[in-house]
């Protein structure tokens, strides 16, 4: 068995490579965040507005930071699992070779989700309320600002399935419970939609819709997940006991 001090310096190890990884994405998304910026703006026609040379460095910053988080990610997830791999048993073994690569095509899942759909659907609302009473001048950070909160959240909010999952195979709620408690568990998830999301109608509604269908996919998830545990214990059984 691994002493303590080799199990930090292997934590060490993999967290230096986390680290170095992000760095290096970051440098390569400075060199091309001119392109990331025009790309992220392709479906904004007019022109954005730069309140001072700080929030350029701002926003070239944000930009660089989070997609270089986007690509670390993978590479995060695996080092995880390289770090926790030999103090797992068999059975955990296989639910981590699922979960873990889960847990990054979830997440973009849900980024890409929020920038092709949610996105584009919420703008295009906002603006057409103004009509021709207002004049639409938008800063480059406050549209930055705008299209994070429509975006980032959906890669976390994608993991719920995930989560639930979790729970249900360390056994503190069952899919029984799921589907029993399914109003109040809708309430709440209703509720941290509408405070989640910007303050109009058509984000509240979609946010709140796609919790219940993720909550729904993960009751869905964790009931194959459990009845595949329990033919796999059935087989085992008659196996050993033969």
């Amino acid at each position: 068995m691994m002493p303590l001090i080799g199990h930090l310096e292997e934590l060490r190890k993999r967290i230096i490579i986390v680290v170095a990884t992000f760095l290096a994405f970051f440098i390569i998304a400075m060199f091309n965040v001119e392109r990331i910026y025009s790309w992220l703006l392709r479906d904004y026609s007019g022109q954005l507005a730069v309140l001072s040379p700080g929030d350029i460095v701002w926003i070239y910053c944000t930009i660089s930071g989070i997609a270089a988080i986007g690509f670390t990610i993978p590479i995060a997830a695996f080092q995880t699992w390289r770090f926790v791999k030999p103090a797992l048993t068999k059975e955990e073994y296989h639910k981590a070779v699922l979960f873990i690569p889960s847990l990054f095509f979830f997440f973009t899942g849900g980024i890409a989700f929020g920038y092709f759909l949610v996105y584009p659907a919420v703008f295009h609302f906002l603006v057409s309320l103004t009509g021709n009473q207002f004049e639409l001048l938008f800063t480059s950070a406050n549209y930055l600002k705008f299209l994070l909160k429509l975006t980032i959240p959906f890669g976390f909010l994608f993991e719920f399935p995930l989560a639930i999952m979790f729970l249900t195979s360390i056994h503190i709620v069952t899919t029984k419970q799921l589907k029993q408690k399914r109003k109040v568990f809708y309430f709440v998830l209703i509720t941290a939609s509408i405070l989640l999301t910007p303050p109009d109608f058509i984000s509240d509604l979609l946010v709140s819709v796609v919790m219940l269908l993720l909550y729904e996919l993960g009751v869905l998830l964790s009931g194959y997940s459990i009845k595949k545990q329990q033919k796999r214990f059935i087989y085992e059984n008659t196996h050993t006991s033969i």
